[in-house]
């Protein structure tokens, strides 16, 4: 039997798209729900989770298979084995864009002259 986690947000409609058009419709009760569904003796569990939780779960063993950005692999850090790049992916073929953003009293000029101990925050928005 197989369990998956699949992401919320902006991955989330893709992936339901992407799940239909194999004719494993996914069934929940609301776009709210974390639980759901699929009409196949070979899926036991199906759930709904941020996609950056979705490498270490997997890693953990809590899933059989996941499908997040390979952006959270990479920050996660996480021990897992990446089965391909889906076309509705951001990432696919496009360049990375990267905004770096500090006060006007820092004196960094790029992302080489930040001082260790500096935390950096990513977005997904386009």
């Amino acid at each position: 039997m197989l369990s998956l986690v699949l992401p919320k947000g902006s991955l989330e409609k893709a992936t339901l798209d992407l799940f239909s058009s194999a004719d494993l419709s996914v069934r929940r009760g609301t776009d709210r729900d974390y639980h759901a569904a699929i009409d196949d003796p070979r899926v036991d569990r199906v759930r709904f989770l941020r996609p950056q939780e979705i490498p270490v779960y997997v890693e953990q063993g809590l899933f059989d298979l996941g499908i997040t950005g390979r952006d959270w692999i990479e920050e996660t850090g996480a021990d897992v084995v990446s089965l391909g790049e889906l076309e509705y992916s951001r990432a696919t073929s496009n360049p990375v864009r990267i905004v770096l953003a500090v006060t006007q009293t820092n004196p960094a000029g790029g992302g080489g002259d930040l001082t260790d101990g500096v935390r950096v925050s990513t977005d997904t928005r386009s």
